[in-house]
């Protein structure tokens, strides 16, 4: 039987260690002055080498070389026992099928033992933080005073899980996601080795799919490997299921043309082509976030063609940078999602049609106001000329008492409620917590009129400027804003069991609250 990719290659040597340098020095430097600590945590994403880290400082702090600064050699007898898995003083643990007190208690019974082979005991101890509180209090007085054979290494993706008690005994290593340029060259290396023909388009996209995880590039690797020795973006893409960069750039021509038809004909034939909706989601959020780049001047940050540099630009250039973070944010919901919804496709669908107002068009479309015209005056005589004054943004209900409130809303503010109360949020949570609790309810005279659950929401939103920050919000998205009359529109009476004068009435009157279940 074959080995698997990430085991085959898994660094036998300090140097094979990708990415990681900062550590890998710590650690060569520590063996070959002999100051290796007791206690180690190894704290990172998946897949980045803590494991791998750990096995080669139980095998440098064993090894046999007469060289400290050749250790591991890969050449003495407790190297290859190492190597083959049968050292007998590498004892690792995993945590999340040994969670008890009883099995870290059993470890710390057997910890005294003197060690069989080698030097030292070496103790790993994988995904630490699945460790019960019991568990990890038996192992505090074991940490802080080990035994003088005896080295642990707390390898951990969750560090904040990790109890404070636990961190003040141990050396700290941060392992960071590896980056794509590194993860790229090594699976150029393992390729060359294997004697496999791979596009450069490929291994990027490998390594991108990989998301800093080395051992997952590898394994994505090793899946293609398996289907041809010959492996072409096409292949690629067709084995992962993502989709073609062509598929993403339609997508966002769509959104800036407002073409939703073909917006979603695009998405559908991706996802009919085989594509998962969440990673095309994934492709989408990339590709707008190298464009988030572009818009605020970074493009040097962006490893792409020229020609995809020249598309990306004009891209960019059509959106503001507010309304682009808000269409990001869109479909990475659909990519983080998505895996629960019943319908796969919907959240992706979702997030196109809710950017569809976002995009150039829209908000080009407003006209720049016209400056005002100025009559010349003499300046031997100057005139005083007074200003309007403005008009109350907030009216009263008195004030257009007369007038009858139309029950139909204009289209551009039924339109877009919910993009208004997008961008509010962004302004002012506590504003749009206020408009939550109310609803757009027609015109009086000129007036918007929005009705509240209560007086006090009411009285809240007419007060510390929340008009203000509503209307520029109105404006921002359509245009144009018009004064707001708040009113106290009772949604309906009160159920009979509930006390009139109680905390639950007063909710449900004046804080905009609504009865979702009565048990």
């Amino acid at each position: 039987m074959s080995q698997a990719y990430y085991r085959k290659w898994r660094p036998q040597t300090w140097d094979q260690v990708v990415g990681q340098e900062h550590i890998v020095t710590t650690l060569r430097n520590a063996v070959t002055a002999d100051r290796v600590a007791h206690a180690y945590l190894f704290a990172g994403p998946r897949g980045t080498g803590k494991t791998s880290s750990a096995r080669l400082l139980a095998k440098a702090v064993n090894c046999q070389a007469e060289d400290a600064t050749e250790r591991p050699c890969n050449q003495c007898e407790h190297c290859k026992a190492v190597n083959e898995g049968r050292f007998l003083d590498l004892i690792e643990i995993d945590a999340a099928s040994n969670t008890s007190v009883d099995d870290v208690r059993d470890l710390r019974d057997r910890i005294n033992f003197s060690p069989n082979q080698g030097r030292f005991k070496v103790y790993i101890i994988d995904e630490v933080h699945m460790l019960s509180t019991a568990a990890f209090n038996a192992l505090l007085k074991t940490l802080e005073e080990p035994p003088g054979h005896a080295i642990f290494v707390l390898a951990t993706t969750e560090i904040h899980k990790i109890p404070a008690t636990v961190l003040s005994r141990c050396q700290r290593h941060e392992f960071r996601g590896i980056p794509i340029n590194d993860i790229v060259a090594h699976l150029k290396e393992v390729s060359l080795i294997e004697d496999l023909i791979i596009d450069t388009e490929a291994l990027s996209l490998i390594a991108r799919q990989a998301t800093g995880s080395l051992r997952d590039a590898i394994s994505l690797l090793d899946q293609l490997a398996a289907t041809s020795q010959e492996i072409s973006l096409e292949m690629t893409q067709a084995v992962l299921g993502t989709a073609t960069g062509e598929a993403v750039l339609q997508i966002v021509d769509a959104l800036q043309a407002k073409n939703s038809a073909t917006g979603l004909d695009h998405i559908h034939r991706t996802l009919d082509g085989g594509s998962d909706p969440r990673q095309f989601s994934r492709q989408i959020v990339n590709y707008l976030r190298n464009l988030l780049l572009v818009r605020m001047g970074n493009a040097d940050q962006v490893d792409v063609t020229s020609e995809m540099r020249a598309q990306m630009a004009e891209h960019a250039q059509a959106y503001q940078v507010p309304e682009l973070l808000t269409v990001i944010r869109n479909f990475n919901h659909a990519a983080t999602e998505g895996r629960n919804a019943w319908q796969p496709a919907l959240p992706l669908e979702m997030a196109f049609v809710e950017s569809l107002d976002l995009s150039v068009s829209s908000v080009e479309a407003v006209p720049a106001p016209k400056a005002p015209i100025t009559p010349k005056v003499e300046k031997e005589s100057p005139a005083r000329v007074a200003e309007a004054p403005k008009p109350d943004p907030a009216l009263k209900a008195d004030s257009v008492e007369s007038q009858p409130v139309t029950d139909s809303l204009p289209q551009s503010v039924a339109k877009n409620w919910e993009q208004i109360l997008r961008i509010v949020r962004d302004d002012n949570p506590q504003t749009q917590a206020l408009l939550n609790s109310c609803r757009p309810l027609g015109v009086k005279g000129s007036a918007l009129v929005l009705g509240f659950n209560g007086e006090f929401a009411k009285s809240k939103m007419e007060s510390e400027g929340n008009v203000d920050v509503f209307l520029k919000a109105m404006e921002k998205v359509i245009g144009e804003t018009m004064p707001v009359l708040c009113i106290v529109a009772q949604g309906g009476e009160l159920p009979p069991d509930i006390d009139q004068d109680g905390m639950v009435a007063t909710a449900l009157r004046d804080l905009g609250g609504k009865i979702v279940d009565v048990q």
